[in-house]
């Protein structure tokens, strides 16, 4: 049973075509939902679109996506915003929350090339494009002979970049080039052995201020149980070891046959150390899941990788 539908509900969202394509398909949903129900956009730009000369890792990390979208629902100009789960920090600050998770796209990642069909396919020298610290470990510690330098800029920035050259290869999250319909541009995913998610990888999250209990009613249907099982398992490993995009960190949670499957790892940028860590148990345990294999990272090394990495 859906709650009393409301006047008019507007949707905080960054002006990137996939952040516009996630604020618009919650948009048609939620006017789904309530047919009389003005559904508004407030585009806005951020610092982390603004920034786009150097990677994450060295400017701030991933709340340089959402700071403005939190500020237009701190003073009542949006009643919810709309982000990729994998761009929001791992510890949201009161008076926020994750309102609703909704039905998770592909997790993987892709890749993405117009020479070669794989990893395994570029030659020694080639050079791979990523914005992500943790792609960059996976690949430097299975393919130490390619070369991996910085990508940024937004999808079709990114893809543009390896039109024209610039790289061999290009590794991104395949949930965005799906969404955009840019499917056929994708060579392959990434298995999980090959390249372990980022926590929320592929997920929507509806951020709101956690006090209105009126919105979480408005936006309870469209919440996927099975997506947010696995994404609150992802977030607690993150969240205990305090990984951002500074960090090389993976966590990447399935449920198959009523169990949850989660795999973690933490290791240097230049894939010179990594730890890996995996448990099973029951959905309804997923934060206390990710602690668990928080805790056996931790038990491995990664709190040594990890104070290594706060040092430089």
């Amino acid at each position: 049973m859906t709650s009393p539908a409301p006047e008019r509900i507007v949707i905080a969202t960054r002006e990137s075509r996939l952040a516009l394509w996630q604020a618009e398909h919650v948009k048609a949903l939620l006017e789904g939902l309530y047919p009389q129900t003005r559904v508004e956009l407030l585009g806005m730009t951020t610092r982390g679109d603004q920034i786009l000369d150097r990677a994450l890792s060295k400017v701030g990390g991933k709340g340089l996506f959402v700071k403005e979208l939190e500020t237009a629902l701190l003073d009542g100009r949006a009643d919810i915003a709309v982000h990729s789960m994998k761009d929001v920090p791992a510890e949201l600050t009161d008076p926020f929350c994750i309102a609703a998770i909704l039905e998770r796209e592909i997790p993987l990642d892709a890749f993405v090339s117009n020479k070669y069909a794989s990893l395994d396919e570029l030659p020694p020298g080639a050079v791979v494009g990523t914005s992500s610290l943790r792609r960059e470990a996976q690949i430097h510690a299975q393919y130490p002979y390619l070369g991996v330098t910085p990508l940024r800029g937004n999808l079709d920035t990114r893809l543009r970049k390896l039109d024209e050259g610039q790289y061999d290869a290009i590794v991104l999250a395949a949930a965005g080039l799906k969404r955009l319909g840019l499917g056929e541009r994708i060579r392959g995913t990434l298995p999980a052995e090959v390249s372990l998610p980022a926590a929320g990888q592929g997920a929507l999250a509806i951020e709101a201020i956690a006090a209105r209990a009126d919105v979480r009613a408005w936006l309870a249907p469209l919440v996927d149980r099975s997506a947010t099982a696995c994404v609150l398992a992802e977030r607690a490993v993150t969240k205990a070891l305090g990984g951002g995009c500074e960090v090389p960190i993976g966590a990447y949670a399935q449920i198959a046959d009523g169990e949850l499957f989660l795999r973690g790892f933490v290791a240097l940028p230049d894939g010179s150390r990594f730890v890996r860590a995996e448990l099973r148990g029951a959905p309804g345990d997923a934060e206390a899941i990710g602690l668990r294999v928080a805790e056996a990272l931790r038990a491995q090394g990664a709190a040594e990788i990890l104070s290594q990495l706060s040092t430089h």
